[in-house]
């Protein structure tokens, strides 16, 4: 970990970050915490602490009670290493997310154990995930799974109001069966919900992400596009009422799956009363660690806590009129 953070055993309902399957309440000091950020500028050489180029654009809640956010890890199949553990010590992004939330005012809770979402769902302001596979089944990892019916308890709470944040390979959980580069018409819950899914990634490179929405939360500053190197994923079965935040320019682009047109990479959408924000960046260390990322990152998670509004209202017909279309 970083700096010299003591970590000792609390409660489930009160710790802030879970560590295994064992939940834990990680207690830093002032000057720990200055320490880790030294550490962090020095180790990332970019500026985590908002010196970069954009400007982080995070809302505070008008409220005293610190806001919680639940970050689910759990992988099924490949394992990304920006959420890989080791040693039982949190993952790289992880300890981002956890600084973050220092920073900012707010608490995070990690956890790989799918049990969680057997218990109360109400402790917690937004429920982020960072996942792939079908997240009921065992993972080589031994991640306690999720149940089926505690699958069914996060779907009911978001269409209750609960506020839901994916990143990057949370469009492959429950993928459709079937091949992955022809549209589908029966789709699981989760991805109804999360509003598009995965279909499959080229080799990673420098790409363009164009602004669609430049009012939303965390894209101030951003211009009308911006070039990352990234490992881009090509996704498919778009909801109809996304409001799209970025989209992936795909001229240019090498790897068969991006020879199509233009397609949302990054949106929200309303499901049922429950606010829902898609990242698909995320799977490279450096882009965990520096802005656009953490700039969008932080604004639609203040929008999906409830700390600022946004129109969202949709627009892919507009922005990305060919997006169901898989092939050029």
């Amino acid at each position: 970990m970083m700096g010299e953070e003591h970590v000792r055993p609390v409660s489930p309902r009160s710790g802030d970050v879970r560590l295994g399957t064992g939940p834990y309440l990680v207690e830093s000091t002032v000057k720990e915490s200055t320490m880790r950020r030294r550490e962090l500028l020095a180790g990332v050489g970019a500026s985590l602490l908002g010196a970069s180029v954009f400007p982080w654009r995070w809302v505070a809640a008008d409220q005293t009670k610190r806001q919680r956010v639940l970050y689910f890890t759990r992988n099924v199949g490949y394992y990304h290493s920006v959420v890989a553990r080791s040693n039982d010590e949190l993952s790289h992004s992880e300890r981002i997310l956890v600084e973050l939330g220092k920073q900012h005012g707010f608490d995070v809770e990690c956890t790989k154990d799918g049990r969680v979402f057997d218990d109360d769902l109400e402790r917690y302001g937004v429920i982020a995930f960072y996942t792939n596979g079908d997240l009921t089944e065992p993972n080589p990892r031994n991640d306690p799974p999720m149940t089926a019916a505690g699958k069914q308890r996060l779907l009911d709470a978001i269409a209750a109001g609960k506020s839901f944040v994916g990143l990057h390979s949370t469009c492959n959980s429950w993928a459709t069966p079937g091949p992955a580069d022809e549209p589908n018409e029966q789709i699981d819950p989760f991805l109804q919900m999360l509003g598009g899914e995965f279909v499959a990634h080229g080799p990673q490179q420098k790409a363009v992400m164009r602004v669609t929405s430049p009012e939303f939360p965390g894209l101030q500053g951003l211009g009308d596009s911006f070039e990352l190197l990234e490992e881009w994923y090509a996704m498919k079965n778009f909801a109809r009422d996304l409001h799209v935040i970025l989209v992936q320019e795909t001229a240019g682009m090498q790897g068969d799956c991006y020879q199509r047109p233009p397609f949302p990479s990054t949106w929200a959408r309303m499901h049922g009363k429950g606010r829902v924000y898609f990242n698909s960046m995320a799977h490279r260390e450096d882009v965990w660690e520096t802005d656009p990322f953490q700039q969008t990152l932080l604004g639609g998670m203040a929008w999906a806590l409830g700390n600022v509004d946004a129109d969202v209202t949709p627009n892919i017909r507009q922005v990305t009129p060919h997006a169901w279309q898989l092939k050029g």
